[in-house]
């Protein structure tokens, strides 16, 4: 038996209000909308309650953001590919930011278990002057339960089309590539954000933005096994190596917190779910 499950989010603005709305089928859905900032910005927790995907099942999102609305969604845990027996286990988002809107894209972790087949795919479409923040954290195996990613594949999918493209190919066997210095260097977690425009930004912008992620980079314990680039004047990348999940999703949430601040004149407010 295999879960194959849709949702289709919504964002508008309704008289300054941003406002959610989704349709979904099967074990995949949306929980009341909250206002922790006001009404521009509606905050929202995605939830698939099984929690993890095995081979044949699929997670199929599709998020369109109206111009001048502002989304925010989480989860509220990992998602967890498990050992598949036959077939991929898929999860993916296709997310279309209207001009003047804006998206964070912020679920908690992927989680790859040892012989999983799994496809983790994220493609977001922003108009002139649409801009998101968005993270990826994936964690190879349970190290601290002793439950090693020895055997599998992981395939990794960012894109924002005809800006930026990211694809991945993690297999647990290939020892060169998850241990040597050039590729995971033995660490078991790969974390990137980005901050991304519809438009070009402002050289004074990006050296702004750079300039936060740097500061926090140099006080994090993470800061010899991360960097902040901009690889094109659209995006502005932060990627990060970790041992375990903790330490890179912290400093993710400081870099997404000064970037609000910064960049959007926003406090870092954090999703409610993030302090239970």
């Amino acid at each position: 038996m295999t879960w194959l499950a849709r949702l289709d989010l919504d964002y508008t603005l309704e008289a300054q209000r941003s406002v959610a709305r989704y349709l979904h089928s099967g074990p995949l859905r949306i929980l009341q909308s909250l206002y922790p900032e006001g009404d521009a910005v509606c905050h929202n927790v995605l939830v698939h309650p099984p929690s993890g995907l095995v081979g044949g099942d699929m997670l199929d999102m599709r998020v369109t953001v109206g111009s001048g609305a502002h989304g925010l969604v989480t989860t509220p845990g990992a998602t967890r590919f498990y050992r598949s027996e036959a077939g991929l286990a898929t999860q993916q988002v296709h997310a279309r930011v209207e001009s003047g809107a804006r998206l964070e894209w912020l679920p908690l972790e992927a989680i790859a278990y040892n012989q999983c087949d799994a496809l983790n795919r994220a493609v977001f479409e922003l108009a002139p002057g649409a801009e998101m923040m968005a993270w990826d954290i994936t964690a190879f195996g349970l190290p601290a339960a002793d439950l090693p990613y020895l055997q599998g594949t992981f395939r990794q999918h960012l894109e924002i089309p005809g800006v930026w493209l990211e694809r991945g190919n993690i297999d647990a066997t290939d020892s060169r590539l998850m241990n040597s210095p050039l590729g995971l260097a033995g660490q078991r977690c790969m974390a990137t954000l980005v901050l991304a425009s519809g438009s070009a930004m402002a050289d004074e912008r990006i050296e702004r933005a750079l300039a936060c992620a740097r500061e926090l980079l140099e006080a994090s314990e993470l800061r010899l096994s991360a960097g902040a680039t901009s690889p094109h004047k659209q995006v502005i990348v932060l990627r990060a190596l970790a041992p375990v999940t903790e330490p890179a999703m912290q400093l993710l949430r400081q870099v997404w917190a000064a970037w609000r601040r910064e960049m959007w004149a926003l406090t870092g407010t954090y999703p409610r779910l993030w302090h239970v």
